[in-house]
């Protein structure tokens, strides 16, 4: 079993930043594994963030390009979203995934975080 425990979320005005962190344990070697952050607003659909290889190459949504950066931490298990120039779009339920499958990337995985809030008010 993988479990992933997601942290950092919070409540930030427009223009501020916040760090998003998930910690994996468990049967899994987090090296050879894919990771990604996807988020969810009420009343839409999943959507990818940003992703990240075991070779350390990424994917990013258009609308988080240039303002989002996705990292990981193979010493530590933990994979990084920092997030800066927040907007009010942004609020939504963040999730992290990972893919033991690394080929797939960057689809997603059949594990995931509880989640965490990121609220961005105007």
């Amino acid at each position: 079993q993988v479990q992933l425990v997601e942290s950092g979320g919070g409540w930030v005005q427009a223009g501020g930043s916040l760090r998003l962190s998930c910690a994996a344990s468990g049967n899994i070697i987090f090296s050879l594994a894919a990771m990604a952050w996807y988020r969810q607003a009420p009343g839409k659909q999943r959507e990818l963030v940003a992703a990240i290889s075991v070779s350390s190459s990424t994917n990013y949504a258009d609308s988080v390009k240039g303002r989002f950066t996705i990292s990981r931490d193979n010493a530590k298990n933990t994979v990084f979203l920092q997030m800066n120039s927040l907007k009010p779009e942004d609020t939504a339920v963040y999730y992290c995934n990972l893919n033991p499958r690394s080929w797939e990337f960057p689809r997603p995985g059949d594990y995931w975080g509880q989640g965490t809030q990121v609220t961005v008010s105007s």
